[in-house]
């Protein structure tokens, strides 16, 4: 994916914050310290678009980015960090949900698991929502450099298995922000539903 110009245009804290347009978005959804922010680094190959941090559960709202005039790119807040107070889950609850369920434009998502680990509950709830709305989805297991080869395949079933998925209902692809494996087929996936 040949990226040119990459316009932040918001952090939305509430519905109302969200911007006007008709072009195509896709969310990135996962739980917080997943890798979110370096895999959108690193499809729009650069270093510091969406911020990543050290402490889990620093994104508190919906980020925009304008890719090229042609489609968005949504960075959800992370989800499942114990830490964060019981009100401010709440409240990025309500913001996930109200941007999943009332954004016309949302071509697509992007959800994310490690694949070093099983899925969580709060996964294993995304997903079934993905499932429900026939949206196009793309379960991505990152930092997959940190598992050995003969692991994958034992991976992927255990994530295949937690979540219920199979080819016929989800796609999956492996990435890792540091080999730069699976990029292509994260990048693919975007411009099929662009």
């Amino acid at each position: 994916m040949k990226v040119n110009k990459i316009e932040f245009i918001t952090s939305a804290f509430s519905q109302k914050d969200f911007p006007n347009n008709n072009l195509p978005e896709f969310a990135f959804s996962g739980r917080s310290n997943v890798g979110k922010s370096s895999l959108i680094n690193t499809l729009l190959n650069r270093k510091n678009v969406a911020h990543t941090s050290s402490t889990p559960g620093r994104t508190q709202s919906i980020n925009f980015f304008n890719i090229d005039d042609k489609l968005f790119f949504v960075d959800l807040p992370g989800y499942g960090f114990a830490r964060v107070p019981e009100n401010v889950k709440k409240s990025w609850g309500d913001l996930i949900n109200g941007y999943l369920y009332n954004r016309p434009n949302l071509a697509g998502i992007i959800q994310i698991v490690d694949a070093r680990h099983k899925p969580t509950t709060d996964d294993r709830i995304m997903v079934n929502w993905l499932k429900a709305t026939n949206l196009p989805s793309l379960i991505v297991a990152t930092k997959v450099d940190k598992i050995s080869r003969g692991q994958r395949n034992k991976q992927e079933k255990l994530i295949r298995d937690t979540l219920l998925i199979d080819s016929s209902n989800l796609e999956f692809a492996y990435f890792s922000a540091q080999t730069g494996e699976g990029k292509d087929r994260v990048s693919g996936f975007i411009l099929e539903h662009v």
